[in-house]
């Protein structure tokens, strides 16, 4: 999002509501949505799915959708060219379709996915970007196989994600790579089985995990 602020990589569009993670309550619903009621709690999602073009009943690229996939220049609604956000009169575009950053928001009903009530509110919302996005890689892309080996770079929420995703595959040796040691402990609840610093060698860290693993991770 400061990235976007910043206005680094597209088209300067303000003023606009940032924001992509959150987790809400649907308080009511447009005319059409059938899948949603008032109530239901939901992760906002900035790569949304309509379910019905090519890509999004493909079991490969269905975070393309046709109509929904990522969009950061766009500022309004689909249905209508126009925004949902104002102040004295005047639009506030939205951003990725979310624009969570609000008390409330308005998305297009294919940018939300449905969660159980009882998940707490306040812990599930990395879930609709960090979380999903390192797990997915790994198991949706990467598919490691049980037994196999696995390297991941940066142990962020994305990076501790993929990792958790590369444990529950059965991968046996889960190794991280970090310039920060404080991260490997708390890493290793998420699958990491050994740590690479970079700054602790003289050689490209690649060349280090090629050694470790006699050719290479699978």
């Amino acid at each position: 999002d400061v990235y976007y602020w910043e206005c680094k990589g597209y088209t300067p569009l303000f003023p606009r509501i940032l924001g992509h993670e959150a987790s809400g309550i649907v308080e009511s619903v447009g005319e059409g949505v059938n899948d949603l009621k008032p109530g239901d709690h939901v992760l906002p999602i900035f790569t949304g799915e309509c379910k019905e073009c090519r890509h999004c009943l493909s079991e490969e690229s269905n975070n393309m959708c046709e109509l929904l996939r990522i969009n950061c220049d766009r500022g309004v609604m689909l249905a209508d060219g126009k925004t949902r956000f104002s102040i004295n009169g005047k639009p506030i575009y939205h951003f990725v379709g979310t624009s969570t950053f609000s008390q409330y928001t308005v998305v297009h009903v294919g940018q939300v996915a449905k969660i159980s009530p009882t998940a707490p509110l306040d812990k599930v919302c990395p879930i609709s970007c960090g979380i999903c996005t390192g797990f997915g890689a790994t198991v949706n892309v990467a598919k490691p196989k049980k037994g196999q080996t696995v390297a991941v770079f940066g142990l962020g929420a994305v990076g501790l994600a993929a990792a958790e995703g590369a444990r529950v595959c059965g991968a046996s040796r889960i190794i991280a790579v970090d310039v920060n040691p404080r991260r490997f402990e708390e890493a290793k609840r998420f699958g990491i089985t050994e740590f690479v610093n970079p700054k602790d060698y003289d050689k490209p860290v690649q060349e280090v995990i090629v050694e470790m693993t006699g050719g290479g991770v699978d």
